[in-house]
């Protein structure tokens, strides 16, 4: 992706990585287990991967560290992901352009509409993790063959 991004838009490439966990992320994907409901596979993601930035991927994909997610939830809490308000989803990254992902107890993904996330209106973008995962990967494909990450 970085070899021609340059070339193709007038500057140089910011952060594109994927980092793996080391002892601090680990350590706070296990708290984070303890403190709220989290899907399975969101745990076993954070015992491998720190983090993903891919900042020049359209307006940029961002996943966050797991001490993020938990300190997210310790100022503000969990985010409501159903009607009845009694599910509560963790932020565990945006897009770039103000929309959050949010992770559902069941490993449901959501993207928010808007930036806010005090009533956030949600939609599903994936059934689970790996679902959404396979749909970044898509989008940093479409994104290395034409320029257009599409619309995740």
């Amino acid at each position: 992706m970085t070899d021609e991004f340059e070339r193709r838009h007038g500057f140089p490439p910011g952060a594109n990585v994927v980092r793996p966990a080391n002892r601090d992320d680990q350590a706070a994907a296990r708290t984070l287990a303890q403190v709220s409901l989290i899907p399975a596979d969101l745990a076993t993601f954070y015992d491998s991967i720190g983090d993903v930035t891919w900042a020049d991927v359209g307006n940029g994909y961002f996943l966050d560290p797991a001490h993020d997610v938990l300190l997210r939830i310790r100022e503000y809490g969990v985010v409501d992901v159903d009607v009845d308000q009694t599910a509560g989803g963790l932020v565990i990254g945006s897009n770039g352009g103000g929309l959050s992902y949010v992770a559902g107890p069941d490993g449901t993904v959501y993207r928010t509409r808007t930036a806010s996330l005090d009533e956030p209106e949600l939609d599903k973008v994936a059934d689970d993790l790996r679902q959404f995962l396979e749909l970044l990967e898509r989008s940093l494909a479409r994104f290395i063959a034409d320029g257009e990450p599409g619309h995740l």
